[in-house]
């Protein structure tokens, strides 16, 4: 990824508001690549990891769509981890090429990498300029993770159990956005607003 301009590479755990935040840096001027966005799109009907998936783990975790079954992925990967590894080999390098691609043509003032297990990879660390971490609570993690998209709690908590832990990403972070359940959505924008200056400044 040999672009010249400022790299930001933002991140938090499943339910922390990373999506929220890298929408409004969007809408004031960033250009964001969204990994979560980009497996998507490789996981739906005619995506290009549809063929390796079906190939490693057979045809009952494709819906008849041609999409990705992502509830019976998220249960066979967050419980044996040596799947999780064999998905990940197939997924992870069709991502790198994909966000390789989208930051050659970035025009925004800055480019944004919204990368749910930035700190975990251990490969990304060097590609961006500033760490962005985005905070809440774990109990509140899991509310907005239950309210949004209804996954059952064990799933939660085993997803969580994969990722890294809130004292980890707070330890490696630039910057670092409150998010909690305390925090409104104005104080949010407040929050990001200066950061997105800053973040400006040293573009």
């Amino acid at each position: 990824m040999q672009t010249s301009k400022f790299k930001l590479g933002l991140t938090g755990g499943i339910g922390s508001g990373k999506t929220q935040v890298a929408n409004l840096l969007g809408g004031w001027g960033a250009s964001v690549i969204d990994t979560d966005l980009i497996a998507h799109s490789l996981t739906a009907p005619g995506g290009r990891a549809i063929d390796p998936i079906r190939q490693a783990f057979g045809a009952d975790v494709i819906e008849p769509s041609g999409a990705l079954n992502r509830a019976r992925m998220r249960e066979l990967v967050f419980t044996d981890p040596a799947r999780r590894v064999e998905l990940e080999a197939i997924l992870h390098p069709l991502i790198a090429d994909t966000v390789r691609q989208e930051a050659e043509l970035a025009q925004g003032l800055y480019i944004v990498f919204v990368v749910p297990l930035l700190v975990e990879s251990g490969r990304w660390r060097q590609k961006i300029d500033r760490l962005c971490v985005v905070d809440c609570d774990q109990g509140t993690q899991i509310q907005r993770v239950q309210a949004r998209s209804g996954i059952e709690l064990a799933t939660i908590q085993n997803i969580l159990a994969a990722q890294a832990t809130r004292e980890q990403r707070l330890a490696v972070a630039d910057d670092v956005i409150d998010n909690s359940a305390r925090v409104s959505m104005a104080d949010l924008e407040k929050q990001v607003l200066v950061l997105h200056q800053g973040w400006c400044n040293l573009a």
